[in-house]
């Protein structure tokens, strides 16, 4: 079918929509990605018919054959964003065009058929308009938005599938740290590597995420909060979190972050504070940074802080890093200036408290 505009998603209420009550039970501390609202969206795609019956229905189970193919071959791509509740009481989202991009992108790496911008808004926007009260008014509320594609066709064979599901779920968020932004403890995996070159690694695909677990499960049990990946040729350049890119911070000024070689997810967040880093006049720099620099330079002071940053936690400062046999701590320890400074932008541009220069936010009618 012809790319959709919004409007063209057909609504079927829930026919019993959680009680007021309950809901605001429900989203008074939600957490994160624990408590979902009533809808979703849904798109069909066959190789006859393309893109089609764009709705949104009530939330509930799906029914897959047990040779559907995402089971078997794993063709499955997903994105996450989120929508805010302005100050002025009309609903945000933040940069969804540059998620609608990489979610072709993504699309294109694992050979499944790229959904149209359009239709990809269309569903983010029918969803919010209908769930918009699941928004908590809370501080750092927002609605988080998980679009993601599977693979339906029933078949064994390695072939790319014929038929794909397009589904949008909506989750109420809190602070994606319990009790808060906080500064994180990072284990460095020697053992296990994210992504390598040639491979999915700048793709949003469910792959990537559950070879991580292994690796965050050894980090969990080194008493840290999230592990850190090095590049998987040479095993000496930091690379990214399970989930979320890295950035450093020099006593210069500088700000660097790891390069886009493919190996890396090109994150919406590290886009967006090297975007504000040259409004402000930083130098920034997208370049290789080893593993015995970054022990040095934290020895030394050079580096001044280090942060994570991601849809989910926004800007997340990092304390200290461990491995097998070494351990150092990162500035003071705790939240940098630049770190705060960026964490307090972003918040300010995504809830309408600034200006918004680049025109990231998207307003839902």
């Amino acid at each position: 079918m012809p790319a959709s505009a919004p409007s063209s998603f057909r609504l079927e209420p829930h026919a019993s929509p959680m009680a007021h009550d309950d809901r605001a039970r429900q989203i008074a501390d939600p957490g994160f990605g624990r408590v979902f609202t009533d809808h979703m969206a849904v798109i069909d795609y066959s190789t006859e018919q393309g893109w089609h019956d764009p709705r949104i229905t009530a939330r509930a189970p799906l029914t897959l054959d047990p040779a559907c193919a995402v089971l078997h071959y794993a063709q499955e791509i997903f994105e996450g964003l989120k929508a805010y509740r302005l100050d002025d009481g009309n609903v945000s989202l933040f940069r969804p065009e540059a998620n609608a991009a990489r979610f072709r992108s993504s699309a294109r790496r694992l050979a499944m058929p790229e959904l149209p911008d359009e239709l990809f808004l269309g569903s983010l926007e029918a969803l919010v308009r209908a769930d918009a009260d699941w928004i908590p008014a809370i501080d750092g509320g927002s609605l988080y938005l998980r679009p993601f594609l599977i693979a339906s066709e029933a078949f064994l064979g390695v072939k790319p599938a014929s038929e794909y599901l397009y589904m949008v779920l909506a989750s109420a968020a809190g602070s994606y740290w319990k009790g808060g932004v906080r500064a994180i403890s990072l284990w460095v995996s020697h053992d296990y590597t994210r992504a390598a070159p040639g491979g999915t690694g700048a793709a949003k695909c469910g792959g990537n995420y559950a070879t991580s677990l292994i690796a965050q499960a050894e980090a969990t049990r080194r008493g840290c909060d999230q592990v850190v990946f090095l590049d998987a040729t040479e095993r000496r350049w930091v690379e990214e979190l399970g989930g979320m890119n890295i950035f450093f911070v020099f006593d210069d000024g500088t700000l660097r972050t790891p390069p886009l070689t493919g190996t890396i997810l090109p994150g919406i967040t590290r886009d967006s504070i090297l975007t504000l880093a040259r409004d402000e006049g930083l130098r920034v720099e997208e370049s290789p940074y080893s593993l015995d620099d970054w022990r040095a330079d934290a020895a030394s002071g050079r580096l001044v802080e280090s942060f994570a940053c991601g849809t989910a936690a926004v800007v997340t400062p990092i304390a200290e890093v461990k491995g097998p046999d070494y351990g150092f701590t990162i500035g003071s320890g705790g939240m940098g200036q630049t770190t705060a400074r960026f964490l307090d932008r972003l918040g300010a541009i995504q809830r309408g408290r600034a200006p918004d220069p680049h025109d990231w936010r998207h307003a839902v009618a």
